[in-house]
């Protein structure tokens, strides 16, 4: 790291590879932060979490009670130990309160003046935050599990969300009118929305390679229920969960299974179930509920790094901070749990980079991408 600092101060090397390094080290670093709560509000299970883009400041919760709760993350006090507190709560007094759980809440990717949120109580809201009033409710005929707003949209403000057996849904932050979803069938679809017909493709865990499948896992993505997707940041890739306990790398180009082998992935969830991928690390990593732990992939290599331990009972959903790489889990146990990076250990004034240990750094702090690469 003081080689990278010394290139950069010299102008021999590209910045970014400066912070792609030091962001690496501290995903690689997180653990639970021993003096960072966060106010306890729900009364059950919390099933989701949204972290707004425009800060990284402020954070949505909606629990299995339908109460919804928006945080401020940053430390006021400026103490050591501090609580994020909460600002406002939707709590069951709230005469627009969703009826049942509530699954997914999401911001506005431009703007924290509006959020939406979607319930087993069939309806989705699109809420005015300086207000706490519903601008709009839609009314469903069947349960919504997940929706999603794209990220990138600059044409559109298309909410994709789903009724009864689609359990996740995400759209491509490199394409605007791409959006991918997950099913109880096990199938994962792409949809262009500009198209009539709508889906592009089918992904196929086997590659086409139908002869050496049963005719029941053809054209599937998972033999089980696909109940969680994500893009990478870079929309080159999706990475998709299912109950058969795997986890699968597609190219979302070609749709092509990468054959990534992350092992047995624990999910017993019978619904959607929220996942995270860092961002601007090398390589990127995915946060994924285990169980009451959450495990730590590095995502195209399926090399599982570590596991986070910390909740009592079963994680819903974790939602990664990209300012400051930090992660926030939200439980069964009613708990949101902080882990952030642990304080680089401070060099010694009269040690020289040629004195320290080299040969022990952990070769995932080694970055091998050139500058080329993000001009790219």
């Amino acid at each position: 790291m003081l080689g990278l600092m010394a290139a950069r101060q010299a102008g021999l090397d590209d910045p970014a590879r400066l912070r792609r390094a030091e962001r690496t080290r501290r995903v690689l670093s997180l653990e639970l932060n021993k003096d960072r709560d966060v106010e306890r509000i729900h009364g059950s299970g919390i099933n989701t979490l949204d972290i707004e883009p425009v800060e990284g400041r402020y954070m949505l919760s909606g629990g299995s009670d339908g109460v919804i709760v928006l945080y401020d993350l940053e430390n006021l006090s400026r103490k050591p130990s501090y609580t994020c507190k909460a600002l406002f709560t939707v709590g069951r007094s709230h005469p627009d309160v969703h009826k049942f759980s509530v699954e997914t809440v999401q911001w506005y990717p431009h703007d924290t003046g509006m959020f939406t949120s979607s319930s087993f109580d069939k309806t989705l809201k699109i809420w005015d935050t300086n207000t706490l009033q519903p601008a709009d409710i839609f009314h469903f005929e069947g349960t919504v599990y997940s929706h999603r707003m794209s990220p990138v949209a600059t044409k559109h403000c298309l909410i994709a969300g789903h009724r009864q057996e689609v359990l996740a849904v995400s759209w491509s932050p490199r394409h605007e009118y791409i959006l991918a979803t997950g099913s109880a069938d096990g199938t994962v679809k792409l949809w262009d929305v500009r198209r009539a017909s709508g889906c592009l493709s089918t992904l196929d865990q086997h590659n086409g390679e139908k002869s050496k499948a049963s005719s029941e896992a053809a054209n599937t993505a998972h033999n089980g229920r696909v109940n969680g997707l994500c893009y990478t940041n870079d929309g080159l890739h999706l990475l998709t969960i299912g109950t058969d306990e795997r986890m699968r790398l597609w190219n979302s180009s070609t749709g092509e299974n990468t054959l990534v082998n992350y092992g047995k992935v624990c999910n017993e969830s019978r619904k959607g179930l929220k996942f995270a991928i860092s961002c601007g690390c090398n390589p990127e990593f995915a946060f994924v509920p285990y169980g009451s732990t959450i495990a730590v992939y590095a995502v195209f290599t399926g090399e599982l790094i570590t596991m986070l331990r910390g909740h009592y009972s079963t994680v819903n959903c974790c939602v990664f901070q990209p300012h400051f790489q930090e992660l926030y889990s939200g439980s069964k146990d009613c708990n949101i749990l902080a882990w952030i990076p642990a304080p680089r250990e401070p060099v010694p004034d009269d040690i020289s980079e040629k004195s320290l240990p080299q040969q022990h750094l952990n070769p995932a702090y080694e970055d091998a991408w050139s500058s080329s690469d993000d001009e790219g």
